[in-house]
């Protein structure tokens, strides 16, 4: 392979609707949490078939409102899987409650429910499900383990768009969080949503996003009363989404489905493409429901592979193809290790995720020839 390129593992869809989005927000002088967050939270609501969409910072924040909503604190357990981006377990902490980790399993990547009914204890308040690179966990099973009471909050960063049996990511659980960094399948920059059909946990998450305030920004400065200040009879945060993210999301959001049929088109093309590497595992389009291929990781057999995966990657760098791990074992990082005593043979199906898994680039800014310099380059690895 002589051509030399730099071919990313993620670039971000974003082009001439979006920049003359920006336009309105940016010529009313409406410029933080107002009318275009409100259309955006309608519109990604009416997509995910839920009563109520809440725009917050980042799904990390969002996930830390939505456990707040359901009072989760001292005492309270809140089980997670051990591999996931590190936000899922933190937010636990942030409302002072007890992470408890689970296994998952090597071919979903997702969180493995007899596991989680072995960790079920007096204690435990939620779980946290997360639809990882975009395929939706199994919630009907893992609601079938659960005792009455526990809350599901389904971790759907990775998830917008995609569906279980029918039922759109967001609409599964008590309530969804969903991510729009720029890895994901849309992106507002930084950002998140919070989705439920709860009418108390949305009122106590869109009021805890803006510091407890009991009246909304655009409520005091469109109002007839220009004397008018909230009144605030809980602890909130300011973790609200800008009008420029909201208006840049409402175009995002219209070509989402368009987006997950390209990403599929492409995962299905990698999975005919790369059969005849018997040492790489690729994903698979879930039987019932829908992938949001928010990413394409696949998995190194380390028994049958050419060499090592952090190996391989290296090469593939060097050639210009970028790749990452898939994410991370919480339970090996050095915080969580120290703090909860955690081994990496603890949660052995994390840990081989962790060191085995490889996202290959897949983006709906890869050009054919790129996507066919990344096959060639991976069938070149000896």
């Amino acid at each position: 392979m002589s051509q030399r390129r730099q071919i990313q593992i993620a670039t971000p869809s974003l082009g001439e609707e979006e920049w003359q989005a920006l336009r309105e927000p940016i010529e009313s002088g409406w410029l933080t949490q107002g009318p275009k967050v409100a259309a955006f939270e309608k519109a990604f609501a009416q997509r995910h078939q839920v009563k109520h969409a809440v725009a917050v910072t980042s799904a990390t924040t969002g996930l830390h409102l939505a456990l707040a909503a359901l009072h989760i604190g001292p005492g309270d357990e809140v089980i997670v899987p051990a591999f996931t981006w590190i936000a899922t377990a933190n937010a636990v902490l942030y409302c002072g409650g007890t992470p408890v980790f689970v296994d998952v399993d090597r071919m979903t990547y997702n969180i493995d429910i007899k596991d989680v009914a072995r960790r079920i204890t007096p204690r435990t308040k939620a779980v946290i499900p997360v639809h990882l690179f975009g395929l939706c966990a199994d919630i009907d099973a893992l609601r079938a383990v659960l005792p009455p009471g526990i809350a599901i909050v389904e971790d759907a960063a990775c998830a917008a768009g995609a569906a279980f049996h029918g039922r759109p990511a967001g609409s599964l659980g008590e309530l969804g969080v969903f991510s729009f960094h720029p890895r994901k399948s849309i992106t507002t920059g930084e950002g998140g949503m919070i989705t439920t059909n709860d009418d108390d946990c949305a009122e106590q998450v869109r009021r805890m996003r803006n510091h407890g305030a009991s009246i909304s920004e655009e409520e005091r400065h469109r109002g007839p009363r220009p004397y008018l200040l909230p009144d605030f009879e809980l602890l909130g945060f300011n973790y609200r989404m800008t009008d420029l993210q909201g208006a840049v999301g409402l175009v995002q959001l219209g070509k989402l489905d368009r987006f997950i049929d390209e990403r599929a088109k492409m995962a299905a093309e990698y999975r005919k493409d790369l059969a005849g590497l018997s040492w790489l595992r690729m994903p698979e389009e879930p039987c019932e429901g829908r992938h949001a291929w928010q990413a394409c990781v696949t998995y190194v057999d380390p028994q049958t592979a050419p060499m090592p995966r952090n190996r391989m990657m290296e090469l593939l760098q060097q050639q210009g193809v970028a790749t990452r791990p898939g994410t991370h074992a919480v339970h090996m990082l050095k915080y969580y290790q120290q703090r909860f005593g955690l081994r990496p043979e603890d949660y052995p199906g994390a840990r081989d995720c962790d060191q085995n898994t490889m996202a290959i680039p897949l983006h709906n800014k890869l050009a054919p020839d790129d996507y066919e310099y990344v096959v060639t380059a991976l069938r070149q690895l000896r």
